[in-house]
C-alpha cells in the first residue's frame, strides 16, 4: 500500500477551505439553525438525526425552483411506510436542470458530444434550452401529457439528452434503455409501461463499426402495441430506411423538432414533489425486471446534494462519466446541468481499439471530473499504460468509481497513472434509488480501497446475522432512515408486496440494500465487497467475493474471474469455485492453481481459499458491466436462470453447465 499522504487529503487553508461548497453549506446551517459543525461527521450525524431540516436546507441552499412552496417537509413516519416529501411543492426537473440561477450564462457550453478524441459537436446552454422547448411543444401538439409514458431506445448523445428533457418539462415520465440490448431486453421493460412514444436510435457505432438497428427498431415497435409516435435519432440527415418510412407514426427527429419553431412563451408543467419522473428497472437476471418509480423532487433533490454538497461540481467542471442510457449513472449525469456544468458525451467502446480513448477525450476538452465503471479501471491496470505521462490530466481534480467495489489496485493506479492527490470517489448505491448510499467529499482523505464517507442525510449501519450493528466486521449495508430518492412505488405492485419483499423482509423497519461491507471505525469509510446474493459461505463466516477479486487481479496470467458457492449434493456444506478467464496464450497449470491459493490464504485468510479453481473462457456480465455471479449460481445448483435477456454475453453461462 502507498503512504497515505500520496492521496489526496483536504486543503488546511482556511481561505481554500471556505470555497469548498460543503463548508458553504455548514455556514447556512449556522445561519438558519443556529448550529456549528467540527467535521464531516457531526454534519453527517445531524443530517441523519434530523433529515427533515436536513433535506429542507438542501433544498434552500442549492437553489430549487419551487412553482408552489410545501405545507410539510416529509411525513412523520419510518423507512418501511415510504413516508411522502415537501407535501404539496410544485416543481419542474427539465425547469430546475435549464434554469436555475447556477447556470445563469446561456452561452456556456452546456455539453460536448464526443464521436472520437478529434471529432466533437458542441451545444450551449441556449441551444439546448430551446431545443427542449421545441421538442416538448411538439410532444404536447401530439397530443402527449402528464403522466403519460415516453421510452427511449438510444445512444448516450445531445439528441437523447434533449428528449429526456422535453419530456419532462411536460410533466410525462421517462424511461430508456441503451442500444446494446436486445429486442426481448427491451420488450421486458416497455412492454411493461405501455408507452405512447418511443425515441430510437437508427444505429450506432461501436469499436468503430456501425450498426443498423432498423430490424430491432421494427420487432420493438411491433412489440408495442400502445405506441401513437416514433420519433427516430441517429439519422445523420439521411432519410428514414423504407421499411420504416412505411409506418405513418415513425418520423425523423430534426423533423419532429422544426414542427414548433415559436417557443417564446413555453411554459414548463408544474408537477407535485412526489410526481412520477423516472421508471428504473433492476437488472433482471434473477427474474422479470422490476419496474421501480423515482419521483420529479426526490429525484433533483438527491442528485444535487450528491453533485453540490458531496462532489463539490462547480459551474466550471466538466465532466466525462462513460455511461449508457441504460444505466442509472445516465439520469445522475443528466442532473448535472442544474450546476451549469459542461457534459461530455461518449458513447462508443472505451477500450476497443483505441484503449486510451477516454483520456485523449479527458484531455482533449480539459475535463476535470472523470468517471466510469470500475471493472475498466481493472483493464487500465492490466495494460499497464500511464496516461498521464502520455497526455495532459493536469485538469483533473477528482475521479469516480462505480458499478462493482474499486480495488487497492486501481486506487493506487488512479492515483499514479491519471491524476496525483485527485479526489478518488468510489461511490456506492444503485438504480433503487437512483443514486448514491456513499462515495466522496472534498472534506475527507482519500483511504485506499474505501468509499470516503456515507452520504449526508444517509444513515448507513452494517448488521450482522443478528440485526445489530457492527463496525470493523462484515456485514449487511443497511439504510435506517428515510430519504427522498427512494421509489415512490413498483410498476405491476399494487399492494406494495414486491416493494416490500425487496427490501424490508430481511431486517425489520429498515432498508437492506443487498450489498455486503465493512465499515471502518477510525475512518468512518466503507469497504464494499459485493452482492450479499453472491456472498460465499464458509463454515457459517460469509466472504465478499470482491476481496477474492482483489487478489485474483495480481495474476497477470488470469484476465477475468468470477467465485461461487455451489451446493454440495447429499451435503448441507458448500464449496467455493473460482472460475479464471486466462489471458491468451496462457493456460490454468497446477503451479498456478498453488500460487493462486497460497496467495489468497496469505492475503485475506484460509476461509476464502477456493476448493476449485477452472478455467472457462469467458465470464458473464449484465449490459452495465457487472458480473453476475447470481445466474452462474443458479446454473451450479442446478437451477433454472429465469431472464438472459439483461446480460451482455449469455452464452457465457454455458461454460458453467458442465460443473452442475
Amino acid at each position: 500500500m502507498q503512504d497515505q499522504l500520496d492521496y489526496y487529503s483536504p486543503p488546511i487553508d482556511s481561505a481554500q477551505l471556505s470555497k469548498l461548497s460543503i463548508v458553504r453549506f455548514m455556514h447556512f446551517i449556522d445561519e438558519h439553525y443556529k448550529l456549528q459543525f467540527d467535521s464531516y461527521r457531526s454534519l453527517h450525524r445531524w443530517s441523519c438525526d434530523r433529515y427533515d431540516h436536513f433535506w429542507e436546507a438542501v433544498l434552500r441552499f442549492c437553489g430549487v425552483l419551487l412553482n408552489i412552496e410545501y405545507s410539510q417537509i416529509v411525513e412523520s413516519t419510518r423507512i418501511d411506510q415510504i413516508p411522502k416529501w415537501f407535501i404539496g411543492a410544485h416543481l419542474n426537473y427539465a425547469e430546475n436542470l435549464l434554469y436555475s440561477h447556477r447556470n445563469a450564462n446561456s452561452k456556456r457550453i452546456a455539453v460536448i458530444e464526443a464521436r472520437s478524441a478529434e471529432e466533437f459537436s458542441i451545444f450551449d446552454y441556449e441551444r439546448i434550452r430551446n431545443d427542449v422547448k421545441k421538442l416538448a411543444t411538439s410532444l404536447r401538439a401530439d397530443g402527449v401529457s402528464i403522466g403519460d409514458r415516453v421510452v427511449g431506445y438510444l445512444t448516450n448523445c445531445y439528441e437523447s439528452a434533449v428528449a429526456m428533457l422535453a419530456t419532462a418539462a411536460i410533466g410525462a415520465i421517462w424511461s430508456s434503455v441503451s442500444v446494446d440490448f436486445g429486442t426481448l431486453g427491451v420488450l421486458d421493460r416497455f412492454q411493461q409501461l405501455e408507452p405512447i412514444v418511443v425515441f430510437v436510435a437508427i444505429g450506432t457505432t461501436y469499436k468503430r463499426k456501425a450498426f443498423i438497428l432498423v430490424d430491432k427498431i421494427i420487432d420493438i415497435i411491433k412489440g408495442l402495441p400502445s405506441l401513437r409516435r416514433v420519433i427516430v435519432t441517429n439519422i445523420d440527415g439521411t432519410a428514414i430506411p423504407t421499411s420504416l418510412k412505411s409506418d405513418r407514426r415513425c418520423v425523423r427527429f430534426d423533423e419532429f423538432l422544426q414542427r414548433s419553431c415559436n417557443v417564446e412563451n413555453f411554459h414548463f408543467t408544474s408537477v407535485p414533489f412526489d410526481h412520477p419522473l423516472f421508471i428504473m428497472f433492476t437488472s433482471g437476471t434473477t427474474g422479470p425486471p422490476k419496474g421501480m418509480v423515482h419521483t420529479t423532487g426526490g429525484t433533483l433533490l438527491k442528485h444535487i446534494e450528491e453533485h453540490i454538497l458531496q462532489t463539490g461540481f462547480l459551474p466550471d467542471d466538466r465532466i466525462l462519466f462513460y455511461t449508457t442510457c441504460g444505466w442509472m449513472m445516465w439520469n445522475w449525469l443528466i442532473s448535472c446541468f442544474f450546476i451549469g456544468m459542461t457534459l461530455i458525451l461518449f458513447d462508443e467502446s472505451p477500450l476497443q481499439p483505441d484503449p486510451h480513448i477516454l483520456f485523449k477525450i479527458a484531455a482533449r476538452h480539459k475535463c476535470t471530473v472523470l468517471g466510469m465503471g470500475a471493472k475498466i479501471y481493472e483493464e487500465y491496470v492490466k495494460l499497464g499504460d500511464c496516461p498521464a505521462e502520455i497526455y495532459d490530466m493536469s485538469s483533473i481534480r477528482m475521479v469516480l468509481s462505480t458499478g462493482s467495489p474499486l480495488s487497492n489496485a486501481c486506487f493506487r493506479y488512479i492515483n499514479n497513472c491519471i491524476r496525483r492527490k485527485a479526489v478518488i470517489g468510489s461511490i456506492s448505491g444503485g438504480t433503487d434509488i437512483i443514486g448514491c448510499f456513499m462515495g466522496a467529499s472534498e472534506l475527507l482523505p482519500v483511504v485506499e480501497g474505501e468509499c470516503q464517507c456515507s452520504y449526508l442525510g444517509m444513515d448507513m449501519a452494517s448488521y450482522n446475522d443478528k440485526g445489530d450493528p457492527v463496525l470493523d466486521i462484515q456485514g449487511e449495508l443497511v439504510c435506517l432512515k428515510p430519504f427522498p430518492s427512494m421509489p415512490s412505488h413498483f410498476i405491476n405492485d399494487p399492494d406494495g408486496r414486491k416493494y416490500r419483499r425487496a427490501y424490508f423482509e430481511r431486517f425489520k423497519g429498515v432498508w437492506t440494500h443487498g450489498d455486503y461491507c465493512c465499515i471502518s471505525a477510525k475512518t468512518g469509510g466503507i469497504v464494499m465487497l459485493g452482492r450479499s446474493d453472491a456472498t460465499l459461505n464458509r463454515d457459517g463466516i460469509r466472504i465478499g467475493t470482491a476481496e477474492i477479486y482483489e487478489v485474483v487481479q495480481q495474476f497477470d496470467e488470469i484476465v477475468d474471474c468470477i467465485a461461487v458457492s455451489q451446493k454440495l449434493k447429499g451435503n448441507t456444506a458448500e464449496r467455493i469455485v473460482l472460475f479464471v478467464k486466462m489471458a491468451s496464450s496462457e493456460h490454468l497449470t497446477d503451479s498456478l492453481k498453488i500460487q493462486l491459493k497460497q496467495r489468497i490464504r496469505m492475503l485475506m485468510s484460509p476461509r476464502h481459499v477456493p476448493d476449485m479453481i477452472v478455467a472457462v473462457s469467458d465470464i458473464p456480465y449484465t449490459i452495465s458491466g457487472k458480473k453476475v455471479e447470481v445466474a452462474v449460481k443458479q446454473v451450479l445448483n442446478g437451477e433454472k436462470v429465469e431472464r438472459k435477456t439483461s446480460l451482455r454475453n449469455p452464452e457465457a453461462l454455458d461454460n458453467f453447465r458442465l460443473f452442475e
